[in-house]
C-alpha cells in the first residue's frame, strides 16, 4: 500500500481516486464515466484498509449504514422509554414494583421487570449512545480530513481526464482567448466568486465553507451527546422531589447537606366559578413560603447541627426559588394531612382517667409518662397500617395517613407486659393470653398540618445541550442553503478554451451562473453529461432487452 505519484509530481496516499492537485483520475483512467466528487476522489482509510483488527472496528463504525442503524435502534428504545412513566416521575414513596403493576396492570409488571423504568439511565442505553457518539467522530475524521486536503491542494489548472469527466463540460473555439478569459473573469467575480489563475487558466469558486455543514452538525451532535451523557455524572443534573411539612426543615435532596428548606406556612387560595353555585372552588393559587438555611460552619456537625438562615421566597407555581445553581419548584401540596394523635388512657379497675399524652404521627418518641408515674411505651408504629397477605401487621409507606400503634405498658398488679393496638377505628388487645388489659386507651383527638411538594433542580448540562443544538442547527442552515460552486475555464492550444463546472447541489443555480458568462463572452454554453449519460444507459439497456 505505497503512496501514488501522479504525473504532476504530487503524492498521493494510496487509494485516491482522483489526483488532489492536478485532478488526474488514478482509478479507472480510461473511463468514460463522470468523476464521484463527493470526496474529491480522496482516499479514505474505511476504503483503503481492512487488515487488522482496528481497521475492522474503524471501518464498522464509519459506515453510514450502521450509523443509521444505531440511530435507529436509539429512537426505538428511547419511544419504549415514554409508554410508561420513568421512575423518577412516579408519585413520591411509591413502591416501583407496586405502582407499574397497580397502575398498568401485567404490561406495567413486564416494564418494570426489564427495568424499562430506568431506561435513560440504563448501562445498555448509555451504550447505544455512546456507539452513536463513536459512529459519528469516526464517520467524520474517515471524511472532513482527506476532504479538506483535497480542497487545500487543488490547483488551478486541472488535467484534461478531469475536465472531461465532470458533469458539466463543454469547449469553445474562440478569437481572442485573452480577452475571453479576462471577460469571464469579470462576470464571475461580479456574482461574488473567488477567482484564482494560473498559467493563464481560472478557477472561480464560491461558498466552499458550505462543504463542513454536515460535520458541523456532527460537531454539534456531539456536543448535545456530551451534554445528555452528563445528566448521568452525580451533581451534574438533579430532578428530585421532597415533601416539607409546614414548620419543618429538611435537607434539600442532592445538595449533600449543604442547604435545608424551611416550610413556615402553606397557603391555598380559591376563587368561585361564575354561574355555577353549586360547583366546587377551584384553586387560584398555592404558596409556600420558603426559608433557605444552611448549616453553621462554626457550629460543631452533629445530627442536631445548628443552621442559619440564608435566603427565603414565596415558592408559587410560576415563580421558582432560585439559589446558586439550584431552583425549587412547587409542583404539589396535601391538605390537613394528620400530624399529631392525644389518647387517654383510663385504669379498668378504678374507671379513673390516669394520664393522656400526644404523639407526633412523623417523629414519635419512645414513651411517654402518664400523670400516675405508668409510662406508655410504643411496642410498634405503623403510619399507613396495612395487613400483609401472611396476616401480619405492616405500613405501606412512612405517611400518617392511616396510623397505627401497638402501646405497651406494665401491670402493676402482676408485672405482666400488656399490649394494646390503636388505630383509627381500631382498638383491641393484643396481649399473649388475651386477657383484659388493666389499661384501656380511648382516642383523645388530633391535629393536622398542611404539606407541600416541592421540585429541586439542578442542569449543569443545559450549557452543553444549548450549545450542541445551536450548532446543529448552524450546521443545518451552513449545508442546506449555500452549494459550493466551481467553475473551471481553461486555456487549449489553437484558441480553444475548455469550460468544466461542479457544484454539491442546487445544479440549475451553477448553470445560470455559466449561462451568465457564455451569454457574454464567445464561450459557448456545455453540456449536462448526466443527460447523455442516461441517454447511453438507457440505450444499452434497451439493446440488451432486444437482444435477450
Amino acid at each position: 500500500m505505497q503512496d501514488i505519484k501522479c504525473s504532476c509530481g504530487h503524492i498521493n496516499p494510496y487509494g485516491t481516486e482522483v489526483c488532489g492537485s492536478c485532478g488526474k483520475p488514478l482509478a479507472d483512467a480510461d473511463s468514460d464515466r463522470l468523476l464521484n466528487m463527493r470526496y474529491e476522489g480522496a482516499a479514505r482509510r474505511s476504503q483503503t484498509y481492512n487488515k487488522t483488527i482496528i481497521d475492522k472496528i474503524w471501518n464498522f463504525f464509519s459506515s453510514v449504514k450502521v450509523g443509521i442503524a444505531i440511530i435507529v435502534i436509539t429512537l426505538i428504545a428511547s419511544s419504549i422509554g415514554t409508554l410508561f412513566p420513568q421512575e423518577m416521575f412516579i408519585p413520591p414513596g411509591e413502591d416501583p414494583a407496586q405502582f407499574y403493576a397497580e397502575e398498568h396492570g401485567a404490561l406495567g409488571q413486564l416494564y418494570y421487570s426489564l427495568g424499562l423504568h430506568n431506561l435513560y439511565g440504563s448501562w445498555w442505553y448509555m451504550l447505544l449512545i455512546a456507539a452513536l457518539g463513536t459512529s459519528i467522530i469516526v464517520a467524520s475524521i474517515d471524511r472532513f480530513f482527506p476532504l479538506y486536503k483535497a480542497l487545500k491542494t487543488q490547483r488551478v489548472t486541472r488535467h484534461k481526464g478531469f475536465m472531461k469527466r465532470q458533469r458539466i463540460f463543454g469547449t469553445s473555439g474562440v478569437d481572442n482567448v485573452d480577452e475571453t478569459m479576462e471577460q469571464a473573469q469579470k462576470i464571475l467575480k461580479d456574482k461574488r466568486y473567488n477567482i484564482r489563475t494560473e498559467n493563464g487558466n481560472l478557477l472561480a469558486e464560491k461558498n466552499r465553507w458550505a462543504r463542513w455543514g454536515p460535520y458541523v452538525n456532527h460537531i454539534g451532535l456531539i456536543i448535545f451527546l456530551i451534554g445528555a451523557s452528563l445528566r448521568f455524572l452525580p451533581g451534574m443534573y438533579i430532578d428530585e422531589n421532597m415533601w416539607v411539612r409546614e414548620g419543618q426543615t429538611e435537607v434539600i435532596p442532592g445538595t449533600s447537606g449543604e442547604y435545608y428548606v424551611e416550610n413556615q406556612g402553606f397557603t391555598v387560595e380559591y376563587h368561585e366559578t361564575e354561574g355555577e353555585e353549586e360547583a366546587a372552588p377551584l384553586e387560584d393559587t398555592f404558596r409556600t413560603d420558603a426559608v433557605l438555611h444552611q448549616p453553621d460552619e462554626d457550629a460543631p456537625v452533629g445530627v442536631d447541627q445548628e443552621l442559619e438562615e440564608v435566603d427565603q421566597h414565596a415558592i408559587e407555581v410560576n415563580d421558582a426559588f432560585h439559589f446558586d445553581d439550584y431552583s425549587l419548584y412547587q409542583v404539589d401540596y396535601k391538605l390537613d394531612e394528620l400530624k399529631e394523635m392525644s389518647f387517654d388512657v383510663e385504669d379498668t379497675e378504678t374507671d379513673e382517667t390516669v394520664g393522656s399524652f400526644t404523639v407526633d404521627l412523623n417523629n414519635p418518641d419512645d414513651g411517654y409518662e402518664l400523670e400516675n408515674n405508668e409510662n406508655v411505651r410504643i411496642h410498634s408504629y405503623f403510619p399507613n397500617f396495612d395487613i400483609s397477605e401472611d396476616g401480619v401487621p405492616t405500613t405501606e409507606n412512612d405517611v400518617p395517613d392511616n396510623p397505627g400503634f401497638i402501646f405497651e405498658m406494665t401491670n402493676p398488679d402482676t408485672g405482666d407486659l400488656e399490649h394494646t393496638f390503636v388505630g383509627i377505628q381500631a382498638n383491641y388487645n393484643v396481649s399473649p393470653n388475651q386477657e383484659e388489659n388493666r389499661y384501656a386507651f380511648t382516642f383523645g383527638g388530633f391535629d393536622t398540618n398542611h404539606v407541600t411538594g416541592l421540585t429541586v433542580r439542578k442542569d449543569e448540562t443545559l450549557p452543553f445541550l444549548i450549545a450542541g443544538g445551536a450548532i446543529f442547527m448552524i450546521g443545518l442552515v451552513q449545508g442546506s442553503y449555500w452549494p459550493h460552486r466551481r467553475i473551471w475555464l481553461q486555456r487549449q492550444k489553437d484558441g480553444e478554451i475548455w469550460l468544466a463546472g461542479h457544484t454539491n447541489k442546487n445544479w440549475e443555480s451553477l448553470k445560470k451562473d455559466i449561462h451568465a458568462v457564455t451569454e457574454e463572452t464567445e464561450v459557448t454554453t456545455p453540456k449536462d453529461q448526466t443527460d447523455e449519460e442516461d441517454e447511453q444507459l438507457a440505450h444499452e439497456k434497451k439493446e440488451d432487452n432486444i437482444q435477450s
